[in-house]
């Protein structure tokens, strides 16, 4: 087989050599005539889907050169076992039955048995043509033949599942990758999500069947606004029988009644998740091992304080039989559950997890990770850094919009410090003022709300460093000011980020640091206290500690509000330890994702300049200058973070005058 087109477009010639057609619009006529098969197209219909607009002789032309293009690849002769073929009206392309997938994945399919079937799930790599750049108007042309495989792949999902294969098996197996693969590019897949529970039912494992039930459950109203298919529903049903046949078996094995759980108090109504059992999808000898990932994860969860987390011991009651959600956070109190699969085969090992709201059932995050089995342990330490990473964030987002459903009169101190999280990320003006607002509201209500007078000084830090302020002085009075109400915030590791990040930018870097680092010692995931670790090293002129720091914060939340501070920050360590080219392109880069971040001007002008590019440096200082039109060389030299680095701002000041940007 030397043709792929399913899960992209991938060719191999007569010698074995990969074939790089030299335009897209060869590449593209090559698949056409593919999925065309013996049968061809006509000249006429090539041109006018290909070429519109041309004209019959211009747009024939064309069609010439691409086809010559394709037969220089696969030159016609005797024995070729690809070749273009063709007349004044058609062109068609000749090859073995067996050269190309599509023809191959329909040829299975009509043959039958479960072997056949299990061929041609592995076949099936993904959409035809995916990933590949399709040109307006030829999406038309595809379109159709990507619809028909995607529901030709559904439907064999569906039968392989249906027919039974032996559990662990390889035909098992790759009904598996198949279902995970169609739900990879369309969530709402149901075939996909039904074949999946089949699976886990086959091999014993109800429970994951029946969340997968779930999962589908929600994506199907998330993505389609509709329930889950009759079908789908009664798999559902048999396999909640079978769930309570076996609770019930083990309660009469057991006799020990589930102790009630008392529910302590969280302050400020924080909050809250359980970190359930995970499904052990393995053997029975890996029972021990799904259990000790989930310890490792409540653990990570545990140490950060923006939430409440259930402890195991309360959360594995529920261990070995299926609960809806909504029951458990009804039982236990809490907001939102997480939940996985754990899975070890050979050397491999694949984990599953979600975070699921106990009150809507709504799946807010998902991933899945995969690794080698050789060293358990610090896998098992990397995926509970990297949950406790992920989860974060999507836990604040959701409370951020909870927080924004409320009305008015119902909101609280908590409510008001969620409303103003989306605005205290340095984007702009207005929004950090609707921030410093909202922040002196939870004030009013708690005066005692540590976190909120930390984030307050954060917002007034950013009014000064960011040039908002025409009294940038004024402003960081009023920072030191919120840090020193803030009182005691030793067990808040977000309070603590942002009361380090506001001491920063006023240039008290040892007690910047004292915070930050006792932040990271409560939380080792908090992503925010990551990245300003790194910038306090850069201000402290010590810019070569700096890279790893922004790194770990961009591995824990690589989709953080505040990845353009990362980037720029990593760029600037960059800059200041020799790698100017380097530091232009990814100020360059923040720039294209983020147009409205006027700080990446400042930096893209002064590294400009230094490398000698006039040109690039006095473009960036004449956006700088129409987003900021009162911006001087010296207040910006004035700001209190250029402190323990003299040398390097006067380096800045040189690049920023040669720029033409005004010094007074």
């Amino acid at each position: 087989m030397r043709i792929r087109l399913l899960g992209g477009l991938e060719v191999t010639s007569a010698d074995g050599q990969p074939v790089r057609f030299a335009t897209r619009k060869s590449a593209l006529l090559f698949a056409a005539l593919v999925l065309a098969g013996r049968r061809g197209h006509s000249r006429e219909r090539l041109c006018e889907g290909f070429w519109p607009g041309r004209g019959d002789t211009q747009s024939r032309n064309s069609l010439r050169q691409a086809l010559a293009e394709i037969r220089r690849w696969f030159p016609a002769a005797g024995n070729a076992a690809i070749s273009i073929d063709g007349d004044q009206e058609t062109v068609a392309l000749t090859a073995g039955p067996d050269e190309a997938d599509v023809w191959l994945f329909e040829r299975k399919l009509a043959d039958g048995g479960t072997a056949n079937l299990a061929f041609a799930a592995d076949l099936y790599r993904g959409d035809v043509l995916a990933g590949e750049v399709i040109p307006d108007g030829l999406d038309e042309w595809f379109g159709p033949y990507q619809e028909r495989y995607r529901q030709k792949a559904q439907q064999l999902v569906e039968r392989l599942s249906l027919a039974k294969p032996e559990a662990g098996s390889a035909d098992e197996a790759a009904c598996e990758r198949l279902a995970e693969r169609l739900l990879a590019s369309d969530p709402a897949a149901e075939p996909a999500h039904r074949a999946l529970m089949r699976i886990y039912a086959v091999r014993g494992h109800e429970n994951a069947a029946l969340r997968q039930f779930e999962t589908c459950r929600a994506l199907l109203k998330k993505h389609l606004g509709v329930e889950p298919e009759a079908q789908t529903n009664a798999l559902a049903a048999s396999l909640h029988s079978r769930d309570r046949h076996h609770q019930a078996q083990s309660a009469h094995d057991t006799a020990q009644p589930l102790q009630p759980v008392s529910i302590p108090a969280r302050p400020h109504d924080q909050p809250s998740v359980a970190v359930m059992a995970f499904d052990n999808l393995g053997g029975a000898e890996d029972e021990y091992f799904a259990d000790g990932v989930v310890e490792e994860i409540t653990a990570a969860l545990s140490r950060i304080r923006d939430f409440f987390v259930i402890a195991r011991q309360s959360a594995f009651t529920y261990k070995g039989r299926f609960v809806d959600v909504r029951e458990v956070g009804r039982e236990l109190g809490v907001n939102y559950v997480v939940e996985g699969t754990v899975r070890r085969g050979g050397d491999r090992l694949r984990i599953s997890v979600q975070l699921v709201d106990a009150e809507t059932r709504a799946q807010l995050w998902s991933e899945r990770y995969e690794g080698a089995t050789e060293d358990v342990f610090e896998f098992q330490d990397r995926i509970a850094a990297q949950v406790a990473g992920a989860i974060h964030p999507a836990i604040r987002g959701a409370e951020i919009e909870l927080a924004r459903r409320k009305p008015p009169t119902s909101l609280r101190a908590y409510d008001f410090v969620m409303r103003a999280y989306p605005n205290i990320w340095g984007r702009r003006k207005d929004t950090n003022e609707q921030a410093i607002e909202l922040l002196k509201k939870a004030i009013a209500v708690d005066p005692a709300y540590g976190r909120a007078h930390a984030l307050l000084a954060w917002c007034h830090a950013s009014n000064a460093s960011y040039l908002w302020a025409e009294k940038p002085q004024s402003e960081l009075e009023k920072a030191r000011a919120a840090v020193d109400a803030a009182g005691s915030i030793g067990d808040d590791p977000t309070a603590l980020a942002a009361a380090g990040s506001a001491l920063s930018m006023c240039g008290d870097q040892e007690r910047a640091a004292t915070f930050i680092e006792q932040a990271l010692k409560l939380d080792p995931n908090n992503a925010w206290a990551w990245a300003r670790h790194g910038w306090i090293a850069i201000y402290k002129d010590e810019a070569a500690q700096a890279p790893e720091r922004f790194q770990r914060a961009m591995t824990l939340s690589p989709m953080d509000p505040f990845a353009f501070a990362m980037r720029l920050g990593m760029a600037t360590a960059m800059a200041k330890t020799g790698s100017l080219p380097q530091a232009v392109a990814i100020a360059r880069e923040v720039i294209a994702t983020y147009p409205d971040i006027i700080m990446s001007y400042r930096y893209l002008t002064a590294w400009s300049a230094m490398s000698g590019d006039l040109e690039t440096a006095r473009w960036a200082a004449q956006k700088l200058l129409t987003a900021q039109p009162n911006f001087t060389i010296e207040r910006y030299r004035s700001l209190p973070f250029f402190t323990h680095m003299s040398e390097w701002a006067d380096r800045v000041v040189e690049a920023l005058k040669l720029a033409g940007l005004p010094e007074r």
